[in-house]
């Protein structure tokens, strides 16, 4: 029985793909529910799994555009799998066997050419050590004037290139994606007037929270706490008293959502997407934890879908990871707003008037300045940094603060 493998869609709107790569090659035996091949739209990456075992034979190339619907290969089912045979298994142990027996065979290297000349003496005298004119070269240890003298005189007689040496360079396909994020990142420059503001933050109190609570908060949600949390929650919180950081234009008019879709860059194989933490204004830092664990690893293992993409009102970057200490995000359009981290610095900083070593971060705000005035941008970075600053303002309820905040 044939069974067709079609192209499927990845969400509404998207009537084209590109087969990024196969898997597998043409005449191969397939295994029912095996990831045979890989599809790339404009927004993200998904796979092409086998309906069915048996022996596949591609229609659609490597690298080849098409549409939603096509087939891609067809699979014969009624193939089977068929073990080698017992002639075939004595070649395979007659090659192992021949390969045991060979003899390395060492090849000479060969001299490379040069155009040093050497009188008919020292070439004798190289020949008998063994040795070739680079290795002498290498073991000069200064130049004379006499050697200088030389090259001027005989320099007439010697052959220039201008031929361009061929290079290692390597060439690799823009993938539909690494295109699409290409088209928007120049979008918004044109598109946007983009600002940034900066400020900075004492990150002692969540490393102090982290270590003591660490092991804790791991065996309670079975998951680590990071920073990511931390920041989501008290963006969250900064969102909702300066609301137009959320807003986006849409047709002549400015909407403020009234949720808060927060979306978490990460930095997969094909690129950087960004997967969307949703209704984060009603998630503990244990939930929004585990969000972003689960959201990460589906983006980076390319399982992520496109509405998990889709729908974000605001984003966070944390450029920390990769050892960055200030950057200027740039923003994921329609959104007006997006927070950038950075890596955490011990610096010398002023506490009550005595100098002292703080874990320092370097946070920055990039803002659409058609919608958000700088009022709200510093306002909200400065929200973000109190919150962080003293993570109990996250919290309201009675009891131990600390262990409500982190729900264990």
């Amino acid at each position: 029985m044939k069974i067709e493998i079609k192209i499927p869609s990845p969400g509404e709107s998207i009537t084209e793909v590109e087969l990024a790569s196969w898997a597998v090659a043409d005449g191969d035996f397939v295994e029912k529910d095996q990831e045979i091949a890989e599809i790339e739209s404009d927004k993200a990456t998904l796979p092409l799994i086998a309906a069915e075992s048996g022996i596949i034979n591609i229609n659609i190339a490597e690298g080849t555009t098409a549409k939603v619907g096509d087939v891609a290969c067809v699979i014969d089912s009624s193939a089977t799998q068929q073990a080698p045979t017992k002639i075939e298994e004595e070649v395979v142990i007659n090659n192992v066997v021949d390969d045991k027996n060979k003899q390395p065979q060492i090849t000479e290297k060969p001299s490379t050419d040069s155009n040093i000349k050497a009188t008919p003496l020292a070439k004798k005298i190289i020949e008998k050590n063994n040795l070739n004119v680079e290795q002498v070269v290498e073991g000069l240890r200064k130049l004379t004037k006499t050697d200088v003298d030389n090259y001027l005189q005989n320099r007439n007689n010697i052959k220039v290139t201008t031929e361009q040496e061929p290079t290692d360079d390597q060439r690799i396909k823009m993938s539909s994606l690494r295109k699409k994020i290409s088209e928007r990142l120049v979008s918004v420059k044109n598109e946007t007037a983009m600002l940034t503001t900066f400020n900075e933050i004492d990150m002692t109190a969540v490393k102090e929270l982290r270590t003591k609570f660490g092991k804790r908060f791991a065996d309670t949600h079975d998951t680590r706490l990071g920073f990511m949390s931390f920041f989501t929650k008290a963006a969250s919180l900064a969102l909702n008293e300066f609301p137009m950081v959320k807003s986006y234009i849409d047709d002549g008019e400015i909407v403020i959502p009234s949720q808060n879709h927060i979306g978490i860059a990460v930095q997969a194989k094909k690129g950087l997407m960004v997967p969307v933490v949703r209704n984060t204004e009603q998630l503990s830092v244990a939930e929004t934890e585990k969000n972003i664990a689960l959201i990460a690893d589906r983006a980076r293992s390319g399982k992520i879908t496109i509405d998990e993409l889709n729908g974000g009102i605001f984003t966070i970057t944390n450029g920390g990871v990769f050892g960055s200490m200030m950057s200027t995000p740039i923003l994921n359009p329609p959104q007006s707003g997006i927070l950038g981290l950075h890596a955490i610095i011990d610096r010398p900083v002023a506490i009550n008037g005595k100098v002292e070593i703080r874990p320092m971060m370097y946070i920055a705000l990039s803002y659409d300045h058609r919608l958000i005035d700088g009022k709200d941008s510093v306002g909200f970075l400065v929200k973000v940094k109190q919150l962080i600053e003293n993570p109990l303002l996250m919290l309201m309820p009675a009891g131990n603060a600390h262990e409500n905040l982190l729900g264990l």
